[in-house]
């Protein structure tokens, strides 16, 4: 106000000009004849009186506006922004619907900003606009939960396995023993069938069971993880590595899981895992009955009438875990799995395959197609043979036959010979013993033929035809000592005084 006293001051009692006032006081023209005008109107003059301070001043020179103010009607945010996740539902839709309801609602870009405002204030949580029936987030809580063992009062840690729906924020929690890639692919099997159908995507974390190799734009997912998604026709995209807003669904539902579940338990002591599971599903119910703070309804009024039928449905069969291995297929057509050995068909001798097994069967695939199919053993040792893996003539179609390990063994010594002629005759198909004839070759190599022999007569001599028994014996140098003599057995007499016989019990 002190340039509007000068301003007066220069115009009222030295009569100077509106430009050389405005040259005067660094201002525009039309600012200074704006200022006279409106001293005009209050009818001020120069010098002004000593009781008008400069709050009255400016109250007389610039009073406020009486503009009416047209109350519009507005719509609830809050059904809003539940509408805008549902899928297709944009902000440009549900002002159209506004108007027709309202014609006399605010415009578009209006509609906007006061949305936007509104949402600004709304917690983190909800601030965040999901699709329904578009994102699982899922990873595990940061604190174990604690099962004591009965027999020996020792304390062992569980892992907490959290996964949050994107739209409703509709949560689920269970306790595992570990994070390895079993309780992973299992804990998302109950998930699923706890919220009772599929999303589109998964969000997850880049641990070591759902992400091989992480990366920004292509991490490389783990095989049986995402077999899992396939089955379930879900995609994973996992969260990138150090962005935690990328997955800030389940970061703060982690955080309610802890503050409402975990904290909860903290003094209470389970001797199993099934029964702080009952216990965690138990308080998982009343944490999604739980009211929103700044929203209507909760997590399960969420879930039910928005999410739920934006979900697809589960498939006819859960999924079952599965592992893979690379294996290469041996010169007798067989693959190894566990010490176990399965056949595929002869023209793959020399192949990698990818081998994947479950519980009950064990698959071999090439190139992405499968090419065998077995139920799985645990036998050791053993070979699991289909006929029709089998050539016609495996002379013809390969080099290495049962008389060119019995003239190789013959060259050897004596008792090398008897060694694999046991060894060959011990299987059911000739071809089944090539490994361990193999084997034995390579120990020649590796040892000498003369020690072999000598190692080879002392496994025969303890009844043992194991290529794994000579290498023992080899390794050990026991090679290089006598052979114990075989003990003895006693031909004892069927009559003698001190014996009874049948006749004494008549």
């Amino acid at each position: 106000m002190r340039k509007v006293h000068l301003v007066l001051r220069l115009f009222f009692a030295a009569n100077m000009g509106i430009r050389a006032i405005a040259r005067a006081v660094e201002a525009s023209p039309a600012t200074i004849g704006d200022y006279v005008r409106r001293a005009r109107v209050a009818g001020l003059g120069w010098p002004l009186p000593e009781t008008l301070n400069e709050a009255a001043l400016e109250a007389l020179l610039f009073p406020p506006t009486r503009a009416t103010q047209v109350m519009r009607p507005l719509p609830a945010w809050s059904h809003i922004h539940r509408e805008l996740r549902r899928k297709g539902v944009t902000l440009a839709l549900l002002w159209q619907e506004y108007k027709a309801e309202h014609p006399a609602g605010v415009q578009y870009s209006q509609f906007c900003v006061q949305y936007r405002a509104w949402a600004a204030r709304v917690d983190a949580v909800m601030r965040q606009t999901h699709r329904a029936g578009e994102k699982l987030f899922v990873d595990y809580a940061g604190h174990p939960a604690h099962v004591v063992d009965r027999a020996t009062g020792e304390r062992r840690e569980a892992q907490v396995f959290v996964a949050v729906l994107g739209a409703s924020n509709y949560t689920y929690a269970e306790a595992t023993w570990t994070q390895s890639l079993a309780d992973w692919t299992a804990s998302h099997v109950r998930a699923l069938t706890f919220f009772g159908g599929v999303p589109e995507l998964v969000v997850p974390d880049n641990l070591r069971a759902a992400v091989t190799v992480a990366h920004r734009y292509e991490p490389d997912l783990n095989p049986t993880y995402q077999a899992l998604a396939a089955h379930y026709g879900m995609a994973i995209v996992p969260a990138r590595v150090r962005k935690p807003r990328d997955k800030a669904k389940v970061e703060v539902g982690v955080q309610v899981v802890e503050r409402w579940i975990l904290a909860a338990l903290r003094n209470r002591e389970f001797f199993s895992l099934a029964e702080l599971n009952a216990e965690i599903a138990r308080l998982l119910e009343r944490l999604n009955a739980r009211s929103f703070r700044r929203l209507p309804g909760s997590r399960l009024s969420a879930f039910e009438t928005l999410e739920r039928p934006a979900l697809r449905p589960l498939p006819a069969q859960r999924y079952e875990f599965a592992q893979w291995k690379k294996a290469r297929v041996h010169l007798d057509y067989h693959v190894e799995l566990e010490r176990h050995y399965y056949s595929v068909p002869h023209a793959l001798i020399g192949q990698e395959l990818h081998v994947r097994y479950t519980a009950h069967t064990v698959e071999c695939l090439y190139r992405g197609q499968r090419v065998a199919s077995h139920p799985r053993s645990s036998l050791p040792g053993q070979h699991t043979t289909l006929a029709g893996h089998m050539p016609e003539r495996h002379r013809q179609l390969t080099q290495w036959s049962p008389e060119r390990f019995r003239r190789w063994a013959a060259q050897s010594g004596p008792n090398t010979q008897v060694f694999i002629e046991r060894v060959i005759k011990a299987r059911r198909h000739p071809e089944q013993s090539y490994r361990a004839c193999l084997g034995l070759l390579r120990l020649g190599k590796t040892y000498g033929e003369p020690r072999l022999d000598a190692a080879c007569h002392r496994a025969l001599a303890l009844g043992t035809h194991r290529v794994r028994s000579v290498e023992s014996i080899l390794k050990h140098r026991l090679d290089e000592h006598a052979v114990p003599a075989t003990q003895q057995t006693l031909d004892l007499p069927t009559t003698h005084d001190n014996l009874r016989g049948a006749h004494y019990y008549h």
